[in-house]
């Protein structure tokens, strides 16, 4: 159960915020949102804001999503013949358009529709008792789709591809962008839970509660001067220094250790002791706990994990290997062997998933958020954009690509996870 919860957890909250960044700077381009929903799957709750958003929860915890308005988007389809039930105002003109035999307004007018424009004309044309009627929608209608879900139409002037190439761009790049801050949070609160960030520059230590330092009496703040009579400047020092004494030891090894404490100096003889299969001191990093040393510590992390991934993904694009690569499947493992060690193991996960999954997002394939930021430059540099047919057959084999990719991808993980 706790890897459940914890897959739900990391998976959700990186998939939300990730769909956040799209909805904000869209909204801000003056893209209409037409629906922002938490979970997959049938509604079990929605909402429209006064900004035209319908805001939804949906049954499955998994993620979410963002439907903006236009092609290659999101579109209205209604079938000729379709039975609708109309909306009017005091002037005669459509406010809501009822495909679903919910949520029906007592006073609506029945129509089976015929034709209709939401776009341009923003007219609809249909059989009211069997004569052929045409009314005018407002700009600003909305319509109840078959399952119940309410949302606005999309008028020409409110949809993706007619808004400004910068505010597409900045769109399309906001998703990846948070998932970047999202990283850097998450690290900043483990340095924050942790008391500090460590700092490998100096010989003053921290001792790990239970360790051999702690048995021989040294405490955190003091300094290593020395380890087997090698003198110790910084923690990477005395980190290397007791990994080569204590190589291929087959009993715990006995260190001559020199410390400073209270700004006098102690010859000891410390004992190592055993975790897993290598013998320790029990020593760590000391920590800087400024608040500004904080905050850089989370960005050096965040800088580091973000060039860890970035190397993973040019070696596995040199020699691709389907195994270096992990779907749902392998991130619920991964999350229930975090759920084990507790929160801040999950929430290192969270932070390094949602890094990973920022610069997944930024690869040039024309499904991903990189390949609709290409074409954004593209059109940039042309001066004009692609034809509507040549973007939708270039998104369409991404699509392909990413959905075959996908299904290997979760099959090669269900066979080395459970056979």
């Amino acid at each position: 159960m706790k890897g459940l919860i914890a897959f739900i957890f990391v998976f959700g909250v990186i998939v939300v915020v990730h769909e956040f960044g799209h909805f904000y700077f869209a909204k801000k381009s003056g893209i209409l949102v037409r629906e922002f929903a938490i979970g997959m799957g049938p509604k079990i709750f929605s909402h429209i804001g006064k900004d035209g958003t319908a805001y939804t929860i949906r049954i499955l915890p998994l993620g979410g999503y963002v439907r903006m308005a236009g092609w290659g988007e999101d579109t209205t389809e209604i079938k000729t013949g379709t039975p609708a039930s109309l909306t009017l105002n005091e002037d005669g003109v459509v406010t809501r358009i009822n495909l679903s035999d919910k949520q029906l307004d007592n006073n609506s007018l029945p129509m089976n529709v015929t034709t209709f424009d939401f776009e341009d004309k923003l007219e609809m044309t249909g059989l009211v008792l069997e004569e052929s009627q045409t009314y005018k929608v407002d700009h600003d209608a909305t319509i109840v789709e078959e399952d119940g879900t309410e949302v606005r139409i999309a008028p020409l002037d409110v949809q993706y591809q007619n808004v400004s190439i910068w505010g597409r761009l900045i769109t399309n790049f906001a998703g990846p962008m948070n998932n970047f801050i999202l990283g850097f949070v998450a690290f900043l609160i483990l340095i924050f839970m942790q008391g500090g960030v460590a700092d490998t520059s100096t010989n003053t230590i921290s001792v790990v509660d239970g360790g051999a330092l702690q048995a021989a009496g040294v405490v955190t703040g003091d300094k290593i001067l020395s380890i087997q009579g090698q003198k110790m400047t910084n923690y990477e020092e005395i980190a290397s220094a007791v990994a080569r004494a204590t190589k291929d030891a087959k009993t715990a090894p006995t260190l001559d250790v020199v410390v400073e404490h209270a700004g006098q100096e102690k010859t000891l003889q410390v004992t190592t002791k055993k975790q897993g299969k290598s013998y320790y001191l029990g020593v760590s990093a000391a920590l800087k706990t400024g608040i500004l040393d904080k905050v850089q510590g989370a960005l050096q992390q965040t800088g580091d994990t973000a060039v860890m991934v970035v190397t993973a993904l040019k070696n596995l694009i040199a020699r691709f290997d389907i195994n270096k690569l992990g779907g749902p499947v392998a991130i619920f493992n991964v999350s229930s062997q975090a759920a084990q060690n507790g929160f801040t193991s999950v929430l290192y996960l969270l932070a390094m998933l949602s890094i990973n999954l920022g610069i997944f997002n930024l690869i040039p394939i024309p499904a991903l958020d990189g390949g609709k930021i290409v074409l954004n430059l593209l059109e940039a540099i042309r001066r004009k954009p692609l034809k509507q047919e040549v973007e939708s057959y270039i998104t369409l084999a991404g699509v392909v690509v990413m959905v075959v990719l996908m299904i290997a991808v979760t099959w090669n993980d269900i066979m080395r996870v459970f056979f």
